[in-house]
């Protein structure tokens, strides 16, 4: 039997975005978000939903760029700090030892210590409420050799991504085993 529970923000799993931005000084920033993902294949771009309390919600538009980083399960503490702490206040650079390292592409900073990251131009702002959804076309993807499949793209399984789950149990998961080929397994259905 199902249970109503109202409305809520809940899909499981979020992923673990670590968006990086300067502000007008070129101070490097970063913040965790789990509220984004893919929005547009042509051209191919990520949206990011951030309060306006945020310092990467003013460096975003005052830079009219951005980045998002995708941190592996063994940076947990870091990016659980960088959700926590206010770049208005702190150096989370400096707090956390992370490198930040000038995008080619964007006005913005990457992580260097994270397997890949997007670099992304600005696009679009949608004000929807508490939060303002940030689209960015993705200029280019960042990523380390080490983590690259076969078809030359990052691999799940060597990225090892942080995953968040949100709604009452609030925490970091890590990724569970495959389970099929997309597109693939679900054939059985067609019919014809």
């Amino acid at each position: 039997m199902k249970k109503e529970i109202g409305p809520a923000t809940v899909v499981h799993p979020h992923p673990v975005f670590v968006v990086g931005s300067f502000n007008k000084e070129k101070k490097p920033n970063m913040m965790a978000v789990s509220w984004g993902g893919i929005c547009c294949s042509e051209p191919p771009c990520v949206a990011v939903s951030l309060r306006e309390a945020t310092q990467s919600y003013h460096n975003i538009i005052h830079s009219k760029a951005f980045t998002v980083n995708i941190p592996s399960t063994e940076y947990v503490r870091e990016v659980d700090y960088v959700g926590i702490a206010s770049g208005a206040e702190t150096d989370k650079f400096r707090d956390t030892g992370l490198t930040p390292v000038e995008s080619e592409l964007v006005h913005a900073p990457l992580v260097e210590e994270f397997p890949y990251a997007l670099e992304c131009k600005l696009l679009e702002t949608v004000e929807i409420g508490l939060h303002t959804q940030f689209i960015g076309e993705i200029l280019g993807v960042i990523a380390e050799e080490k983590i690259l499949g076969d078809h030359g793209k990052p691999d799940i399984e060597k990225v090892k991504p942080l995953i968040y789950g949100s709604f009452g149990n609030r925490g970091y998961y890590g990724i569970g085993v495959r389970l099929g080929d997309a597109f693939s397994i679900g054939k059985e259905y067609i019919t014809e």
